[in-house]
């Protein structure tokens, strides 16, 4: 079941669609016993190298793109416990996508392209079509956040509105300030709604999230890229399962995977709700696929995650939340709409 390859440092195979009766660890094509994650060995003595150095001093090692990946993570992780300048909770680092008229989707000729690119990785056609047709679409103005919505993030609209819903991957419930500036994950469509409005209402902005055709055109760019960075995989530039992480990262410390627009972590890291609920394209036909006949409606979410290898980090890639495995790691990423009357930036 599980091969080497060249497109990362875990790169399992496996023999057909992944639904069904399969172990979280299956659907990662790991073994029942422990295996180290890849950056477990040396983490140590890169910390307390790093540990001394000023807080300027690790937002640059962050964003490098020339640091080696352990560096950058433990650089974030730092950050994380001594307090991250990135992250602003009511101010979040915003990107200014101009109107335009926008194709998203795939081509169904282009299924089995799609298909033989990702060969071994249990990919059922039916998803695939739900991408179906490629189309045009009519973009206003907006803006859209650098990075994902962060525990810190979260931590602090639940303080200020005890909203009961706590993100699932909060250990006991707990607030894990050593994560503060991971992104959140292991929470419901409504939560992200919930969060998205709180900070509109907080601002006096038009926080929301994104529609699926703005996280489309803002992940791929004018050239329509497969993923975020350009058209070919690249383990590099993207922590899915591929990295043999197997855990959320800080933000942003994947610089060579920003897309065009220069938004951090729109493949991998954590998969992100859009406003989004699952429909099918303009004519394209409706797919019964696993998601529809286990949750009848979902919202549609984007972009992968650390427990989801490749496929989904595709830039068209339609997806949906699973609340019965942990390996959909569901989180979100704000957009703003820009006033009629304002100034494009």
């Amino acid at each position: 079941m599980i091969d080497s390859g060249k497109l990362g440092w875990h790169q399992p195979r496996f023999d057909g669609p992944l639904c069904g009766s399969a172990t979280d660890r299956e659907r990662l094509g790991l073994p029942a016993h422990y295996v180290p994650d890849r950056l477990c060995e040396g983490a140590c003595r890169v910390a307390e190298r790093l540990q001394p150095r000023a807080t300027a001093a690790l937002l640059a090692l962050c964003e490098s793109r020339d640091a080696p990946l352990l560096e950058r993570v433990t650089a974030g992780n730092i950050l994380a416990l001594r307090g991250d300048p990135r992250i602003a909770t009511l101010e979040p680092a915003m990107s200014t996508v101009g109107a335009a008229n926008v194709c998203i989707g795939l081509d169904e000729a282009d299924i089995d392209k799609v298909m033989s690119a990702h060969v071994g990785l249990g990919l059922d056609p039916r998803w695939l079509r739900k991408e179906c047709p490629r189309h045009t679409v009519s973009l206003r103005p907006f803006r859209i956040a650098r990075f994902p919505v962060t525990n810190q993030e979260y931590r602090d609209f639940l303080i200020d509105t005890r909203y009961p819903e706590l993100p699932n991957s909060w250990s006991f419930r707990r607030f894990p300030r050593e994560r503060a500036n991971h992104p959140v994950y292991g929470i419901s469509a409504a939560g992200a709604d919930a969060y998205a409005l709180w900070l509109a209402h907080r601002t006096g902005r038009m926080f929301r999230l994104p529609t699926e055709a703005e996280w489309e055109y803002a992940a791929s760019g004018p050239h329509g890229f497969e993923y975020p960075w350009g058209n070919t995989f690249d383990a590099d530039c993207t922590n899915t399962a591929e990295s043999g992480i197997f855990d959320t990262t800080p933000v942003g410390v994947f610089p060579r995977g920003y897309s065009p627009f220069g938004l951090a972590d729109m493949a991998g890291n954590v998969e992100e709700y859009v406003a989004d609920t699952y429909a099918p394209y303009p004519g394209g036909c409706k797919i019964d696929d696993h998601l529809a006949s286990t949750l009848g409606e979902y919202r549609l979410a984007r972009g992968g995650s650390f427990a989801r290898f490749r496929d989904l980090a595709r830039t068209r890639r339609r997806h949906g939340p699973n609340p019965q495995s942990p390996t959909y790691a569901m989180g979100l990423r704000l957009a703003e709409s820009i006033p009629a009357h304002a100034d494009n930036e």
